[in-house]
């Protein structure tokens, strides 16, 4: 494992790939943890907001690709 010194000589696109790798396996096994009332709602208007407008919203393969550059 690396320590943060050297997360932090890595280019910005390969911190940003490693954040979404940590980011994904967090998601995989975090199907028991609760979520706040707080957050709940929020992704509620954040959903409903999206059904209202949906052309205001982006795929995440496009996301990625620019965050990213991948192909």
């Amino acid at each position: 494992m690396k320590d943060i010194s050297e997360i932090r000589q890595l280019p910005v696109p390969e911190r940003l790939e490693l954040v979404a790798e940590i980011w994904d396996s967090i998601f995989e096994e975090s199907a028991g943890l609760p979520i706040s009332d707080d957050t709940f709602a929020e992704l509620d208007r954040r959903l409903e907001e999206h059904r209202r407008n949906p052309e205001t919203s982006r795929p995440w393969a496009e996301v990625r690709r620019e965050v990213f550059g991948d192909e």
